[in-house]
């Protein structure tokens, strides 16, 4: 199997711990790791806007990043959410096993 790590900004520490512990306690992603102390500076309707935010690396097999960022999106509070896949082309083939592991299928 191929993983993946899905790049996500949410609004607060809460907000990101909440998306994690849904994802993994739906097998979605094996893994979620919180970086508090982003300071994201974007375009949004017409102005450059800066804000703290907080990151949220998550870890997952890449047949289920489709099915992930549906659910991410179902929970985020954004109207338009950073939900971004990155594939994961080497590593520690036991920690990949792992993903492979924790994200079992599910009867979602």
């Amino acid at each position: 199997m191929t993983q993946s790590l899905i790049y996500v900004t949410a609004s607060s520490r809460d907000e990101a711990i909440k998306i994690g512990r849904q994802v993994v306690e739906n097998r979605l992603a094996a893994c979620a790791n919180v970086l508090a102390g982003t300071a994201s500076i974007y375009w949004w309707e017409g102005a450059v806007t800066e804000d703290a935010e907080v990151s949220l690396i998550l870890k997952t097999r890449t047949d289920l990043v489709d099915r992930l960022v549906e659910k991410v999106k179902e929970i985020h509070s954004y109207d338009c959410p950073c939900v971004v896949s990155l594939p994961i082309t080497g590593g520690n083939p036991a920690f990949l096993d792992w993903i492979d592991a924790e994200t079992a299928e599910t009867s979602e």
